[in-house]
């Protein structure tokens, strides 16, 4: 079975029930969540033997975040406690024309305040396959970009693959932070998954004929963006996502591998839109799946698009979904008939 690593923060979702603003809110569902916690249990739900780390506080609410991977199957044996308090986001669902909403309190949080000396990167990378850590986790500060420099370095000392999703936060660090944080990291990661905005907004590379907010993604432009990509840091596959916003109901969901000057895009769905938070967490975790399963690259990118389908249909951030449901998508049944 093979053995995937993941790095970052887990925190307490609070979002109202159904589509209610945060105005109208009388009490907040709670759930947890992350981008690199969301990874694992998309691992772990297709029968991987998928671990987080992170740090969270040694009371209860640190506990309930650590409950919550355990019941999806995640080993949440090397993740570290300490600190005083769990990071929180509040998301607002959005509908039609009105946008989702999503705002942190994740300030001073367990992660933020972890140091080097929590993590035995050689320890915790015994009998490891792959590392997986996002954008986000040297985006909070503190010592994590040393962190995730040395866990990186471990990495490639161990000969383990490393994956990186920019997933560029605009409300957690400037475009110039970014880019010389990621440029020092981007060296040590064979994968690198981006969305259709990260790209530019990390390293200033622009997709041709693309208008995001007119929801136009020209998916031949951004073969130019991964060749780019690839060229300046040395990656062995770019995926990009490549969202049609039509509305905040539905998108158009589609996506790209690139690897050795061939580009490989997937079919494309038209997805009405359950929760769309996680959904690119959802795409990484599929295309690990099946990067580490062996598949070709035209399959695999197949694969990890209809998983982050799915997972559009699913309510809170983990991607709920089992390999053969994944598969029936990805072969063509997108009916949703019932199953009996």
């Amino acid at each position: 079975m093979k053995r995937i690593i993941t790095f970052g923060e887990i925190m307490m979702r609070l979002n109202p029930s159904g589509y209610l603003r945060f105005v109208q809110a009388e009490s907040f569902d709670a759930s947890y969540a992350g981008g690199e916690a969301n990874v694992a249990v998309s691992l772990a739900n297709y029968g991987m033997d998928a671990a987080f780390v992170s740090k969270v506080p040694t009371h209860e609410i640190g506990q309930s975040a650590v409950n919550a991977l355990r019941k999806y199957g995640v080993d949440t044996s090397l993740m570290v406690r300490g600190g005083d308090r769990l990071g929180i986001y509040f998301v607002e669902k959005g509908a039609s024309q009105r946008a989702s909403k999503v705002i942190y309190d994740r300030a001073n949080s367990a992660i933020s305040q972890a140091s080097s000396s929590d993590f035995d990167w050689e320890k915790i990378f015994s009998g490891a396959d792959w590392f997986h850590f996002t954008g986000i986790t040297p985006a909070l500060g503190g010592e994590l970009p040393k962190i995730c420099l040395e866990a990186c370095k471990a990495a490639k000392k161990l000969g383990i693959t490393v994956s990186c999703d920019l997933n560029y936060r605009k409300k957690l660090w400037s475009n110039e932070e970014a880019q010389r944080v990621m440029s020092e990291l981007m060296p040590y990661v064979n994968v690198c998954i981006a969305n259709e905005e990260d790209a530019k907004d990390v390293f200033g590379i622009e997709a041709e004929n693309t208008d995001l907010i007119a929801g136009k993604v020209d998916g031949a432009g951004y073969i130019s963006v991964a060749k780019k990509l690839t060229e300046k840091f040395g990656f062995d596959k770019v995926a990009i996502t490549l969202r049609s916003s039509i509305s905040a109901s539905d998108n158009e969901w589609g996506a790209m591998l690139y690897s050795k000057g061939e580009a490989y895009f997937s079919p494309k769905y038209l997805v009405h839109i359950v929760d769309r938070v996680g959904g690119g967490d959802s795409f990484g975790g599929g295309l690990i799946y099946s990067l580490l399963s062996g598949y070709d690259k035209q399959k695999a990118i197949n694969f990890a698009v209809a998983a982050s389908c799915l997972k559009h249909s699913i309510e809170q951030d983990f991607n709920l979904v089992s390999v053969s449901e994944v598969e029936t998508l990805a072969a063509g049944n997108a009916s949703g008939r019932v199953q009996r």
